[in-house]
């Protein structure tokens, strides 16, 4: 059934936009970035069939029937730590006594609708939506916890809509260039970085005022973002020039681009800064590890059938890469890469399609949705344990600070799914908006 083949690729692309690697709290934390924002576009220049629901906006380059959806980040929802994000949520201070845990609110965008749903972690309830923007898609949060940043691309335009986490209202959007494909956020909070894929820029917005600076000029379609974790460099990813650029962070200024593989699609970097390691999707199937020192790119590791998506375990020891596949000849696949050699392991079969990723603080797990499972891996030995059923078309996963719970979003079921890690059992699925397409989680 070539047409249904074809759906379902589609829909996994779709997917890949917004799942990028989401390992954990302090994995994906501002201040010790170890891989690339977890929500990134998949805007790549592959032969599509034309829309048959809705129709596509000029320029953008979206795939398969799906309604236009919105890293990924991957890696992929961005999470980070505060306490400022509490029952303040509907006007109420959290009660003194209440613990970490309780406070801890996961936020899911939903393309179709424009809007952000609140989920209380503690009680796995939605809270009231709050409007975004037309078509909101990529996520990010400040350090401190204390902004919410998602961008909406929009006909001939773009904005990145900021939201305080204190009240859970949107500000006034900010305007960026085209088609804003991934946020990323320095260590110290004070400027997020946009990419804008149909613009071919970056635009830096300072945090404290919510205003756009002058926007840096990158390479053909610009999909994802990465900054190092001591904030001095952003690396960009350019879909359509096969180069990542880095970006002086104290001055804006572009140095030299780095020539990767085809299509680089996801970045993920090392928790001491060294290496910057760049998925090449398109039958590429290759990483890239980049060294930051010099901006030098190293020899392509071979990983597996179009890689997607990338995360690093906390520990640094162990890159894990994520093969689309081609349904149903070529299965998806994980790639584990040793960072010290930067040898790659024998692929671990998840069977169906992925491209998102994320892995439990403790480094112990790598959960892998795929279609409408998510499949554990134990790092420990690289083995695949039994399939958790979540339904739906797996778009977008995150972890909460504590490990215990990984959410997923099912952006044809409307809902997410928790999923207890201690026992690897799904729950309750909870409804939130029409196509839930990313998750960030913010204590």
């Amino acid at each position: 059934m070539p047409d249904l083949n074809d759906e379902l690729r589609d829909l996994a692309d779709e997917a890949a936009r917004h799942a990028r690697p989401l390992p954990v709290a302090d994995v994906i934390r501002q201040g010790d970035r170890r891989h690339q924002p977890a929500v990134t576009l998949w805007p790549l220049r592959r032969a599509r069939k034309p829309r048959r629901a809705t129709q596509a906006r000029p320029g953008r380059r979206w795939p398969g029937w799906v309604a236009p959806l919105a890293a990924a980040a991957a890696v992929i929802a961005v999470v980070a730590g505060t306490a400022a994000v509490s029952s303040a949520i509907h006007g109420r201070r959290a009660a003194a006594g209440a613990s970490p845990a309780d406070r801890v609110i996961a936020y899911v965008v939903d393309s179709e609708s424009g809007t952000v749903t609140p989920i209380r972690t503690a009680t796995n309830t939605p809270l009231p939506p709050i409007n975004t923007g037309d078509n909101s898609d990529t996520i990010a949060i400040t350090p401190d916890g204390k902004t919410v940043y998602v961008a909406n691309y929009v006909y001939r335009g773009g904005t990145v809509t900021p939201i305080r986490t204190a009240t859970n209202t949107a500000l006034r959007p900010i305007k960026t260039g085209r088609t804003p494909a991934a946020i990323a956020i320095t260590p110290d909070g004070k400027t997020a970085y946009v990419a804008n894929f149909d613009s071919g820029t970056v635009t830096p917005i300072r945090t404290a005022a919510n205003t756009a600076l002058p926007p840096i000029k990158t390479g053909s379609d610009p999909v994802t973002i990465a900054i190092t974790p001591d904030g001095k460099t952003a690396y960009v990813a350019n879909n359509g020039s096969g180069t990542v650029t880095p970006i002086r962070t104290a001055t804006n200024k572009a140095l030299r681009p780095i020539k990767v593989g085809p299509h680089p699609d996801a970045i993920a970097i090392t928790p001491d800064g060294g290496t910057v390691y760049v998925a090449n999707d398109i039958h590429a199937g290759t990483v890239t590890p980049i060294r930051t020192a010099t901006n030098k790119a190293l020899p392509p590791i071979k990983t597996g059938y179009d890689s997607a998506a990338i995360a690093i375990t906390p520990d640094g020891k162990t890159a894990y890469v994520v093969n689309l596949g081609l349904y149903p000849k070529i299965p998806g696949t994980v790639t584990p890469i040793q960072t010290a050699t930067n040898t790659a392991l024998p692929p671990i079969n998840i069977g169906g399609l992925s491209a998102n990723i994320a892995i439990t603080p403790d480094g112990k797990t790598v959960y892998v949705p795929a279609g409408g499972v998510v499949t554990p891996i134990r790092t420990a030995t690289n083995t695949p344990l039994p399939p958790i059923n979540v339904g739906g078309i797996s778009a977008g996963i995150a972890i909460t600070p504590d490990g215990k719970t990984a959410y997923v979003a099912n952006m044809l079921s409307g809902k997410v799914t928790p999923i207890r890690t201690a026992t690897n059992t799904p729950l309750p699925p909870i409804k939130t908006g029409l196509r839930p397409i990313a998750i960030a989680i913010a204590p």
